[in-house]
């Protein structure tokens, strides 16, 4: 465009042409800044970093390669034809993280305040398509203040059509997005519909109306911060799945994550070296406490089958009776289920079901096995639950288990009552293997309630009811709440020391690594939504 090169002056002209590709380099840096430099300013003295600036710590040291640097917009409407500045808002292309490939896309604030224009939806639309026909995950770092106002339908369609590719690119590639600044309005969608949300504190915030369209309607007052901030996101919706204390905490979150992924859905994550060692572990043998109804911590009882500081939570403060969350074991990628007595008794209800579902199709999606620590003492019951939808809640990560082909191993560690038994990954529903420890209890309910019904008549003839309640309840305890008769019908594979149970874990992946299953032929069921 600026210099056409001639192989039979070769070395001059190249120099010649170095320059003034540097030149022009200078002089789009400039106009990209085009009067945001105070803006710029502000946004550093909140701790936020330039979207420059965000790509270069994410990516692995001289990596990136831009793509569109020099498109501008389209618009001539409310005197935008006077203001165009190459790039048009947000820097997107391609480089490494840990050496593999990612496609990246950077919204930049200090242009149009990040709004989304046709040409800007363009460049993020045509990184998309490269990261699916590339099989490469997909980043986006958003921050943004929504669809470009002067552009009208243009802006809306361009939103359309990411939200089209990341339905598209749904279970084929692994998406990640980063809110690190606004995110209101249509644009909440597209990281609602990747994989992975990450929020930053106090300088992030998602949501469809703002505070001040809230107050018109409701006449609700509430800040941005309460309405959409992380905070908010982490702990009451769930929209996100981690938060960050800022732009740094938050890329190096990204890259942890992405760790933990294949780059596609055709690959499996590649396995760390590791070094066969003792593999018992006593830590895990007094964690369960000798009453049945004390709690204790479920993360303990990871961190001592896992790698040592492997355990990546998802989703920590939400939905708090259930945990999930990526690990390694024996150098290998698995996904992590498991009840938390800590919480609710660790009960499911509404939220950790769905929670526990999303995680569980993610996993599937994406050839992570599986492994799921099971102490559950049902569902949540009440009105609240049953009015807010705990029959389809429920079925959804029934639904998530049963549909899921990869690995999947079941630790029973104490209750297993009821459906809740069912749902959480027994055989009946395609568990791989299934240990139980000692201190097990597999029954239809507890032992108090299941007698209270069964011996409802002799209870109220008795002529001391509370000693003969104690006496049947103790009877079904030794009958009922135990892994024996589970493992008798072939349901529990081995009854197992708690000390023992990364060994047997380790087997039992080993042995299922290259496991093939495939679902019956079909266009895709129909989850419980």
């Amino acid at each position: 465009m600026y210099l056409t090169l001639h192989f039979e002056s070769g070395s001059k002209l190249l120099i010649i042409m170095d320059k003034k590709l540097e030149l022009l380099q200078k002089k789009i840096a400039e106009a990209q800044l085009g009067g945001g430099a105070e803006r710029i300013a502000k946004e550093h003295k909140k701790g936020k970093l330039t979207a420059r600036e965000r790509i270069h710590f994410l990516m692995d040291e001289g990596s990136f390669e831009e793509i569109g640097m020099f498109v501008t917009h389209r618009s001539s409407d409310f005197g935008m034809e006077k203001q165009k500045i190459p790039g048009d808002g947000v820097v997107t292309g391609y480089g490494t993280i840990d050496g593999r490939l990612v496609y990246v896309f950077a919204q930049d604030f200090t242009v149009f305040g990040g709004s989304l224009s046709e040409t800007h939806a363009e460049k993020i639309c045509k990184i998309m398509d490269l990261a699916m026909q590339n099989g490469a995950p997909l980043i986006g770092l958003n921050d943004s203040g929504g669809a470009r106002i002067q552009e009208g339908v243009s802006s809306l369609g361009g939103y359309a059509d990411i939200f089209y590719r990341n339905v598209r690119s749904s279970g084929v590639i692994p998406q990640i997005s980063a809110i690190m600044g606004p995110c209101a309005g249509g644009a909440v969608y597209s990281p609602a519909m990747t994989d992975f949300t990450i929020m930053v504190e106090h300088s992030s915030y998602m949501f469809v109306t703002g505070p001040n369209v809230v107050k018109t309607v409701t006449n609700e007052e509430v800040t941005a911060e309460e309405l959409g901030g992380a905070h908010s996101h982490a702990t009451k919706s769930g929209v996100t799945h981690l938060t960050a204390a800022n732009d740094i905490d938050c890329i190096a979150k990204i890259k942890r994550l992405l760790s933990y992924l294949p780059q596609n859905c055709e690959e499996k994550t590649a396995k760390l070296p590791y070094e066969p060692g003792d593999e018992f572990r006593d830590q895990l043998t007094g964690l369960i406490p000798e009453s049945a109804q004390q709690p204790y911590d479920m993360r303990e009882v990871i961190r001592g089958m896992v790698d040592e500081d492997s355990f990546f939570e998802i989703h920590e403060d939400w939905a708090e009776n259930i945990v999930v969350g990526f690990a390694r074991l024996a150098g290998r990628s698995i996904g992590v289920v498991g009840n938390q007595p800590m919480t609710l008794a660790g009960v499911l209800d509404v939220n950790s079901s769905r929670k526990g579902a999303r995680f569980v199709r993610f996993c599937d999606s994406f050839n992570i096995p599986l492994l799921v620590l099971e102490d559950v003492p049902g569902f949540l019951p009440g009105t609240d639950q049953e009015w807010n939808g705990i029959i389809s809640n429920g079925a959804k990560l029934l639904y998530a288990f049963s549909e899921a082909t990869v690995p999947r191993v079941t630790v029973i560690t104490r209750k297993a009552y009821g459906g809740a038994y069912d749902v959480m990954n027994s055989k009946h529903i395609g568990a791989d293997m299934n240990f139980a420890w000692p201190t097990a209890e597999i029954a239809v309910m507890g032992a108090k309630g299941a007698s209270e019904i069964i011996f409802r008549k002799e209870i109220k003839a008795a002529d001391d009811p509370e000693a003969f309640l104690a006496q049947k309840e103790q009877e079904y305890q030794e009958t009922f709440a135990n892994p024996y008769r589970a493992a008798q019908r072939g349901f529990v594979d081995e009854v197992i020391h708690p000390r023992e149970t990364r060994r047997k874990l380790i087997k039992a992946f080993a042995m299922l690594e290259n496991k093939v299953a495939r679902l019956p032929k079909k266009k895709h069921g129909n989850i419980p939504l």
